[in-house]
């Protein structure tokens, strides 16, 4: 315990020593020549003055230790600079730099944010969805050939089955069709050209085979219900607005990014600034630190001066660490926005701002602020594209609570022609002799033939008179054909020209009439529909408000800002006539190193509060353009609108 206080009685007795020479030294400091201005600041301390680092503050020194830093703390040694802090990035090569203006970011952004791809593409499924509904419209051919036979039992010789007691029919039908609906009046019409080929085996047929086509048109034209809106044009009318709605919402997106892409770039330069600020301020306090350890070594110092030098030196290097922190995360806050992939080099790259922030003099308009919100917000003009809707919905509902009426009209023509049905000639005894055979004139049985009746009985009576048997002459046999037109007799073509011809034709108009007793469907929905509308209108009036209180508080934004600015310009003018004052007063020594730490951080803080400022008034530039949705317009972008309607 005695050698204890015997050895900080000792240390005291230095310190005062010290302390004396320090007080002699600065009453002379007049005339006497400043050492750091000498130039013997300027020689590097040798390393052998380097100190080690002070022991963890987890437990209390022990009273050797106390001894031994206090005996380094004051020594009279000139000790060598710090070396710099490591400002390195992770995952940023800094020679890999990447010069960016505000203009190239938006650029970039618009072709390669994933919000804005997401909805570029929903505004395209819009419009492959409304093509799709206008189909609907498109000329629908369809043809169906087929091909059949029905072999049917018979009953009765009436139907023409003969002795095998079936009917043989076999159809070929070949029915090509064309319809199409109208989108403006809700009618809709067919264009069919039905064919026909068959052939039967019933004996009561003129013609077979035979050919019947048929060609017609039919037409369906509503009166009452579904004449000024169905359900496909409400459809198509609503995919329309929507379509619309896509677009203003890719705009609304569109706007949202480019301004968070502007936050972000002048965000960056902010960080960059005032990392630049931070080591300017660093590299003060690192001069001074030569200044002092100069003044110690020439004993015009205190060694004790020295950690208040080192203690704000720290203080400012831990200050460049976070700036350098902040550019790495404004940095990855920007490139999130400019880049598609996580593995593009450019993440690699260290983004270098080419754009200074800029300040206008003149004031806000608010009355064209309001007046360019209420324009152009993309959430006013979808609500009111929603109302359009809601209108489609009401005429639609009322149209379907009306009685249905149809106007029905066909007209179509038709053409027949074929091969008509023969026979061979039959003669006496019931048989049947090939065309073309030598036969009596008169023949066949006399109990059913009435020639060969007469015949009989005139050669009965020549017989009896003694007179021979008439000579029958004899006769080439032919076939014998029903009753056909000779108009009807052909092939294909001879039915073509026999439909062109008009000859037979079909004409029919009628009116299809439908009255339901309720319609308690159609009614529902148009109550909902005027729901619905009272709805939006209150909406359309929130919406609106909101617009109204944005735009004012981004104007007031942007005037406090330009005031800030204008203010944190004259407190950092004001900072820096105050430091270079407190430094000739330091030099003369009639300050303390405590005051002239103040008044550099005074400048730096004020620097920092001008950058900030400029900042500020930038990013409350773009939060008006965004407000307004005027950020399109102002940075010269064109969108292009949806499909024609």
């Amino acid at each position: 315990m005695i050698s204890s206080s015997v050895r900080h009685l000792l240390l005291l007795a230095a310190l005062c020593g010290a302390t004396c020479s320090f007080a002699a030294a600065q009453t002379t400091s007049a005339t006497a020549p400043d050492p750091a201005q000498s130039g013997a600041a300027q020689t590097p301390p040798t390393p052998t003055g380097q100190q080690p680092a002070a022991p963890a503050t987890g437990a209390p020194a022990t009273a050797g230790q106390q001894d031994k830093d206090l005996s380094q703390l004051i020594t009279a040694q000139p000790r060598p600079l710090p070396p710099y802090p490591p400002l390195t990035r992770l995952g940023v090569i800094s020679t890999q730099t990447l010069p960016l203006s505000l203009n190239e970011a938006i650029r970039r952004a618009l072709a390669n944010n994933n919000d804005i791809e997401v909805q570029r593409n929903t505004v395209r499924f819009a419009e492959s969805v409304l093509r799709a509904l206008e189909g609907v419209y498109d000329p629908v051919f369809s043809v169906t050939p087929q091909i059949s036979q029905n072999i049917t039992p018979t009953r009765s010789t009436l139907t023409g089955a003969g002795q095998s007691g079936t009917v043989t029919v076999t159809d070929i039908q070949f029915s090509p069709t064309i319809t199409k609906s109208f989108s403006v009046g809700g009618g809709n019409y067919q264009f069919f050209f039905n064919n026909l080929r068959e052939t039967t085996s019933s004996t009561f047929q003129q013609l077979s085979p035979f050919y019947q086509p048929q060609l017609g048109v039919t037409f369906t034209q509503p009166l009452l219900r579904n004449r000024s809106i169905d359900s496909n044009r409400r459809q198509i009318r609503i995919q329309r607005k929507q379509l619309d709605q896509s677009d203003a919402d890719f705009r609304r997106v569109t706007t949202e990014v480019i301004a968070q892409v502007q936050r972000a770039y002048w965000d960056l330069v902010f960080a960059l600034r005032d990392l630049d600020n931070r080591k300017a301020n660093l590299e003060l306090s690192r001069q001074n630190f030569r200044q002092t350890e100069a003044r110690i070594a020439a004993g015009a110092a205190a060694p004790l001066e020295r950690a208040e030098v080192q203690t704000e030196m720290a203080t400012r290097e831990s200050d460049l660490l976070m700036a350098a922190q902040n550019v790495s995360i404004a940095e990855n806050a920007l490139k999130q926005l400019i880049l598609k992939d996580p593995l593009q080099p450019e993440w690699s790259s260290a983004i270098v701002p080419t754009d200074e922030p800029t300040i206008e003099s003149t004031p806000v308009n608010l009355a064209d602020a309001l007046a360019e919100a209420r324009a152009n917000r993309p959430e006013l003009r979808r609500l009111k594209l929603q109302q359009d809707i809601n209108q489609i919905d009401l005429a639609f509902y009322r149209n379907q609570a009306k009685p249905r009426v149809d106007l029905q009209a066909t007209l179509a023509t038709t053409g027949l022609a074929g091969t008509p049905v023969t026979a061979a000639q039959p003669i006496t005894g019931g048989t049947v002799v090939p065309p073309g055979t030598q036969v009596p004139l008169i023949g066949g049985d006399p109990t059913t033939n009435a020639s060969a009746f007469l015949l009989q009985q005139i050669n009965l009576l020549r017989a009896a008179q003694g007179l021979p048997a008439a000579t029958v002459p004899l006769v080439t046999s032919q076939t014998t054909t029903q009753s056909v037109p000779e108009s009807l007799i052909g092939g294909y073509g001879r039915a073509l020209r026999n439909m062109f011809n008009f000859d037979t034709r079909t004409v029919s108009v009628g009116v299809r009439i439908e009255l339901p007793f309720r319609n308690r469907t159609a009614e529902a929905n148009l109550a909902g529909a005027e729901i619905t509308r009272a709805q939006l209108e209150a909406s359309l009036r929130t919406q609106e408000q909101q617009v109204e209180t944005e735009v004012r508080n981004a104007a007031q934004a942007v005037e406090t800002a330009r005031q800030t600015v204008l203010t944190a310009r004259a407190a950092r003018e004001n900072a820096e006539l105050q430091l270079a004052g407190e430094r000739r007063l330091y030099q003369v020594g009639r300050s303390t190193t405590f005051l002239l730490f103040q008044r550099e951080n005074a400048l730096a803080n004020a620097r920092t509060q001008e950058l900030q400022a400029q900042t500020n008034y930038n990013k409350a530039l773009a939060d008006l353009q965004r407000a307004t949705s005027t950020t399109i317009r102002a940075n010269n972008i064109i969108i292009e609108s949806p499909v024609e309607h």
